[in-house]
């Protein structure tokens, strides 16, 4: 029996989301209105041209799979095609989220994930999938193992690379702030291996606002960002004066989640008082906001970026 149709209301709540991490997708965008009333075909058509791009293959399907009828239809997706390997890997997922979310049970969940890598064994997304989940639930050794296995797959996975920085993060916060935290190593580590035109060349500025998540939620750090000395010490200003001369320079203005990167970067260079350089990034990024990092540590993240958007281009 297949699900129900969503509510007719749905379009006009959508439209009425702070945020949409679909960001400047728009064939992500019209595959996720047809998946919402079942057509299904659509994401499969979507996944077969993205073929083996895997960074913009790992975003449609985690964005996909966050809402909450991803995981019906994808069971009646499979119903029909039950050697479908997208059909397998967006359950995964949409499972995975459903247990971020404290709606499906870990194991079950682990094992959907191994499911689906066995079946794609090239593809990184499914072992994705299973790092969203350890990085939340998961030991330490589960979270490096996985990791491992994305990188096996795809050394210059976007999103993993995320995934841990925020994890690694939150480690030994208890102890304040750390100016050699392992999290900054990482960072740069990952920063250096990876091509000259990755966007990883910005990961240190994500460690760097993760980090100050952290470290304000346990009262380490100011709750407002911009009153915090976090983005004004002699090491934070030469991690974002590199970023940001590495992003004008950058000539691959098509990576699926450059505008994570962006959001992270306008937000250092507000917080650094940086107003000329974040203007620039704020006339790139549009309206495209992401929760992260304006919400750091407990925020209305939708004010904050709005805020200082108008600041930085003069328009308050």
């Amino acid at each position: 029996m297949s699900p129900p149709p969503p509510p007719l209301g749905r379009a006009r709540k959508r439209a009425a989301q702070a945020y949409d991490e679909a960001l400047d997708d728009a064939e992500l965008v019209a595959a996720r209105a047809a998946l919402a009333q079942g057509r299904w075909q659509n994401t499969r058509s979507l996944l077969v041209r993205t073929g083996d791009d895997w960074d913009r293959r790992g975003h449609r399907i985690t964005v996909l799979a966050k809402e909450s009828y991803c995981a019906a239809w994808a069971r009646e997706w499979l119903l029909a095609e039950p050697d479908s390997g997208d059909a397998t890997v967006l359950l995964a997922l949409a499972q995975v989220r459903r247990a971020l979310r404290g709606k499906e049970k870990p194991a079950r969940v682990r094992e959907a994930c191994r499911k689906a890598a066995e079946q794609l064994p090239h593809d990184p997304t499914p072992w994705l999938g299973l790092l969203m989940l350890e990085c939340s639930l998961g030991a330490e050794g589960d979270v490096v193992r996985v990791f491992e296995q994305v990188r096996t797959r795809y050394a210059d996975h976007h999103h993993a690379h995320h995934l841990v920085v925020g994890w690694l993060a939150e480690r030994r916060v208890e102890a304040g702030p750390d100016p050699l935290h392992e999290v900054y190593d990482f960072a740069n580590w990952a920063a250096e291996q990876a091509p000259a035109d990755s966007p990883l060349a910005i990961l240190p500025v994500i460690a760097h606002a993760e980090r100050y998540r952290s470290l304000a939620a346990a009262g380490h750090e100011p709750a407002d960002p911009a009153a915090s000395g976090h983005w004004v010490g002699r090491r934070a200003r030469l991690v974002m004066k590199a970023a940001f001369d590495w992003w004008l320079e950058w000539e691959h203005e098509g990576h699926p989640r450059r505008l994570v990167d962006l959001n992270f970067l306008a937000h250092a260079k507000v917080c650094e008082g940086r107003g000329a350089e974040a203007a620039a990034l704020f006339h790139r990024i549009g309206d495209h906001a992401t929760a992260a990092p304006w919400s750091y540590p407990d925020r209305d993240g939708l004010t904050a970026f709005r805020t200082a958007r108008a600041a930085a281009l003069g328009t308050a």
